[in-house]
């Protein structure tokens, strides 16, 4: 009986905290400086942060059943985002058979923009789109998209 009240407690534990471990990434973004030039290019930055005790597949996470993290930067009358992947850690976990790569802790992913020397306006704002899947060493969630806004100001 004692065993059986348990096993219910940890199931619902387990369905309770699920939401609240997923959650726990957090994701900021800025431009370099606060600011940025008409007619020029503009670096930025999108921070994840992984909590420990889980992982982030990477953008190249070496498995066909991994679902890869991707970041997505636009806005209205800015141009040409690119963004650079770094490279993740290769970790083998037991529900997989072969190594995955995957991001740990603060993970940085510079970007670049170009705003044209016809912008409009005194502020740049920037819609960033963070798609990723969070994994335990056991088991991996759902996967998430979060948004960040960036702004910055235009000289």
């Amino acid at each position: 009986m004692n065993r059986n009240l348990f096993s219910l407690f940890l199931l619902i534990f387990s369905v309770v905290s699920f939401p609240v471990v997923v959650r726990s990434q957090t994701i900021s973004g800025a431009i370099t400086g606060g600011a940025v030039a008409r007619g020029a290019k503009a670096r930025g930055v999108i921070t994840m942060n992984i909590p420990g005790g889980l992982h982030v597949n990477s953008n190249r996470p070496s498995s066909q059943y991994a679902i890869a993290t991707s970041v997505k930067i636009g806005g209205d009358g800015v141009r040409g985002a690119t963004v650079s992947y770094p490279r993740g850690k290769d970790r083998k976990f037991q529900f997989s058979d072969s190594a995955i790569n995957v991001y740990e802790g603060a993970v940085r992913f510079p970007f670049s923009i170009s705003v044209p020397a016809n912008f409009r306006g005194n502020t740049v704002r920037l819609r960033a789109v963070v798609h990723y899947q969070a994994c335990t060493n056991e088991v991996c969630y759902p996967p998430k998209d979060k948004d960040v806004t960036i702004t910055a100001k235009v000289r």
